[in-house]
């Protein structure tokens, strides 16, 4: 007996699987708007020096260098028809506190000469996840999805709740390193167990299920950065109920395809009587030693040759930084088109809705493969389109990022679910993490593109549009998993995989396009 034939046995998508799915997915409603946090707590509100009992002038960064009475009035010159010379701003800045009461930018004056600082940060955090996402994806896969996921919450709750109380910028950007950290861990293994506990023909919509959490928290995000404009007070709340997520983790099931494959068959049998009993299927769960017993399986120790293993499969780890690159170039933009930041996020999550929904149908009907080529592609030429596009036509040009976003979203809807599915439960996790750091990749490169804008505002939408379309063409390469059970070897994988062409319907034809 297959281990998918076996929880069909067990009650399919039971009352088990739908207990589990949500209690994974109601932390990943947070972790997405910790992804995109500083939009909010790193905004620059309007500001200018800050101005002497003499009137030295009024600018954003530079003040004149001494007193002007004449060059209040616009379009003035000093009297000898020269313009009045200026200085860098000596005293500090004012600040519009209009919309935001207090960000890091205002707190820390990361304005003018200091605003490349604000990127690093977001960099920083990126490279967190990174670190994450290579440290608990190939730890899950010696020690266990569960164990990581809960030390994950914990480290989110800790640093996520320290980090609202940071002193200066370095302890800050210190502190979010650890939150982007946690961030891997609680997406990577909840992506993991989700997957594992899920029968074939439901996999798409549970995995849409997370996806969609995700999307709920970028709508809520600037709800809460609304009633909360002092971004200390919108940390905190963003992170506190994560002490709350490890507190219930206990009550998780570890995935029984890992146990067996780990040499703990023992193990594996208690957590599958456990889930037989919550679906009404004690009777079916009790007779369950000897099949489970016989299931084939080996150590699931790290073994860095088992991606190398895999030279296809690797491609969608391309997917994903394509994805993860354009997606925070896009998103981590919201100022620079000139709307107000907090409906900007708004329209930005709401376009998830529709976008995902029409890749889960995607998904579904025509294949991963095919969904994952389309959105990339799509949101690619919907960046590159941007160029073409007058920057004084705000609303189209909103308009257009607003679509470009949502393909993305597509993308990332279907790209984590696939990749899940082309790699082994073996090193699952670690091909996750793997494809993850990949992704994380992407996210500490796009803000840093960001800055080569200042003085060649082209390039950055140049290369965010051309790497998605390139990573969509190349992952036409990459096998369908559609209606497949999951493998658990990476013989099963190498070896069972159908040629990259569709079947034909007709015996001894085959397709033509």
């Amino acid at each position: 007996m297959t281990f998918t034939s076996l929880l069909e046995q067990l009650g399919g998508l039971g009352l088990f699987q739908w207990l589990h799915i949500l209690a994974l997915v109601a932390p990943i409603l947070l972790t997405a708007s910790h992804n995109l946090l500083q939009n909010f707590s790193a905004a620059v509100p309007p500001h200018h020096c800050r101005l002497p009992p003499a009137p030295l002038g009024p600018e954003r960064c530079r003040q004149f260098s001494r007193p002007h009475w004449q060059s209040l009035e616009p379009n003035t010159t000093s009297p000898n028809g020269s313009l009045p010379a200026t200085e860098p701003c000596r005293d500090g800045w004012t600040y519009d506190r209009s919309e935001f009461e207090a960000t890091i930018v205002t707190e820390w004056d990361l304005v003018c000469d200091s605003w490349k600082l604000t990127q690093m940060a977001q960099s920083i955090y990126m490279a967190g996840v990174l670190v994450g996402a290579m440290a608990f994806g190939s730890l899950a896969d010696r020690f266990g999805r569960k164990a990581l996921l809960s030390w994950s919450y914990l480290q989110l709750g800790a640093a996520g709740t320290a980090t609202a109380f940071s002193p200066n910028f370095s302890t800050y950007c210190a502190l979010r390193f650890l939150v982007g950290m946690a961030v891997s861990g609680i997406i990577l293994n909840c992506m993991s167990l989700v997957l594992e506990w899920s029968p074939t023909r439901t996999r798409t919509m549970t995995g849409t299920l997370v996806s969609y959490s995700a999307t709920l928290g970028q709508i809520l995000l600037p709800g809460l950065a609304y009633a909360l404009p002092n971004w200390r007070w919108l940390q905190l709340t963003l992170s506190m109920p994560f002490f709350a997520f490890f507190g219930y983790s206990w009550w998780f099931a570890e995935s029984a395809r890992w146990l067996v494959l780990a040499g703990r068959p023992e193990q594996a049998i208690q957590v599958l009587k456990r889930v037989a009993r919550i679906n009404g299927r004690r009777a079916e769960g009790d007779g369950l030693s000897i099949e489970v017993k016989e299931l084939p399986g080996r150590p699931a120790f790290l073994q860095l040759i088992d991606l190398r293993e895999l030279p296809r499969t690797r491609r969608g780890s391309l997917s994903l930084f394509a994805t993860s690159f354009a997606y925070y170039g896009v998103a981590m933009d919201l100022q620079g088109f000139g709307l107000r930041v907090h409906m900007l996020q708004l329209l930005f999550g709401m376009v998830d809705i529709p976008a995902k929904l029409l890749s889960t149908l995607a998904m579904s009907r025509a294949g991963r493969r095919v969904a994952q080529v389309t959105a990339l592609v799509l949101a690619g030429l919907g960046i590159l389109a941007n160029l073409l596009v007058p920057t004084e036509l705000a609303a189209l040009r909103t308009t257009l990022a607003v679509l470009g976003k949502g393909c993305l979203a597509a993308s990332f809807n279907c790209v984590y679910l696939y990749t899940g599915e082309l790699y082994p439960t073996a090193i699952r996790q670690t091909g996750l993490g793997g494809g993850s750091t990949m992704a994380r990749v992407g996210g500490i490169v796009a803000p840093l593109v960001k800055l080569t804008g200042e003085q060649m505002p082209l390039v950055p939408p140049i290369i965010y549009g051309s790497i998605p379309v390139l990573s969509g063409l190349v992952a036409l390469g990459l096998p369908e998993t559609r209606n497949r059970p999951l493998k658990d070897t990476v013989e099963e994988v190498e070896n069972r995989w159908v040629p990259l062409s569709p079947p034909s319907p007709f015996p001894g034809t085959s397709p033509s396009f």
